[in-house]
């Protein structure tokens, strides 16, 4: 999108901000530090991986090595994926083997799914305001201290990023932000299923997830590897429409917040309807953003010609 380098430190910036301010905050309250220290370490293991990659560059595998080491260290501190929701009126857990594992792949994807949304000027920095707001929000009225300090203090550090991020922008937050971002996301999003549906949750994630998922099934159906690169996200799908990068951010915001606004909605409801209503919206998505469409109209017409001819 952009014609002249771009600086790409700025998660560096507005990070290292967060993780200033939550430590004067923390030295006020010793009993906050000492039981939620693991997190912050996890956080900080998952920032130096990015501010690695942006350096350096490094290995998607090396990458997930820095998930993994941080997962473990959240799940020490007790903040896992025990169940996955209420289905038909009986409550799923999840085996207590099964609890790690389920809980790195869904910090591992959605972690990812962030990074993969930062496509566009202030793409990423907004719909991740949207999310940290919703979750501040069930933080506070659960009285969840670690949910309304994580959230309180990436907000304003993500606001004052924007100033510079915005179209056009003058600097990009790079793997330090996004990486850095999408786990204190995923982690937030975690803690929250402790107090609503699960599926709740997924439609506050929904911008990030949908967009991962469909790109990825687009990827295997063309038979190549979900994890290969290519320019069929919905902000390049969208972007390639009206070819308008603001207007473009500005739409997918407001479906972020119709998202989760539909989230908050369902936190008290049965996961099986809402998880019903996730897989429309994925087909939804799936086929509405499909940029084959058009191409595929065009060689039935071509092939249609030629054999009349």
């Amino acid at each position: 999108m952009h014609t002249q380098p771009i600086p790409r430190g700025a998660g560096i910036a507005f990070v290292s901000a967060a993780l200033f301010i939550s430590l004067i905050l923390i030295l006020f309250d010793y009993n906050h530090l000492s039981r939620y220290l693991q997190v912050y370490i996890a956080t900080i293991i998952v920032f130096l991986g990015g501010v690695l990659d942006d350096r350096k560059g490094v290995t998607p595998k090396m990458k997930f090595l820095f998930i993994f080491i941080a997962s473990i260290l959240l799940y020490s501190n007790g903040i896992a994926i025990e169940r996955v929701g209420k289905y038909l009126g009986y409550e799923i857990f999840l085996p207590s083997l099964l609890v790690f594992p389920f809980t790195f792949i869904a910090i591992a994807g959605f972690t990812n799914a962030l990074n993969l949304l930062d496509g566009l000027d202030g793409l990423a920095g907004t719909v991740s305001i949207i999310m940290l707001g919703a979750f501040m929000w069930i933080g506070y009225t659960h009285h969840d201290n670690l949910m309304v300090m994580l959230s309180v203090i990436f907000i304003p550090a993500l606001a004052a990023f924007l100033l510079f991020n915005w179209h056009p922008a003058k600097i990009f937050m790079g793997d330090s932000g996004s990486l850095t971002l999408g786990f204190v996301i995923s982690v937030l999003a975690v803690r929250a299923t402790h107090y609503i549906a699960p599926t709740a949750v997924l439609f506050m994630l929904a911008i990030p997830v949908l967009d991962t998922f469909v790109v990825m099934t687009r990827r295997i159906q063309r038979g190549r590897s979900p994890f290969s690169a290519d320019k069929n996200h919905m902000h390049h799908i969208l972007f390639n429409r009206y070819e308008d990068v603001t207007y473009t951010v500005i739409l997918i915001v407001y479906i972020q917040i119709a998202f989760t606004m539909i989230g908050y909605q369902l936190r008290d409801a049965d996961d099986f309807l809402s998880l019903v209503l996730f897989g429309i919206l994925f087909f939804i998505f799936l086929n509405l953003l499909d940029q084959r469409r058009k191409r595929r109209k065009k060689e039935r017409k071509r092939t249609l010609f030629k054999s009349k001819i």
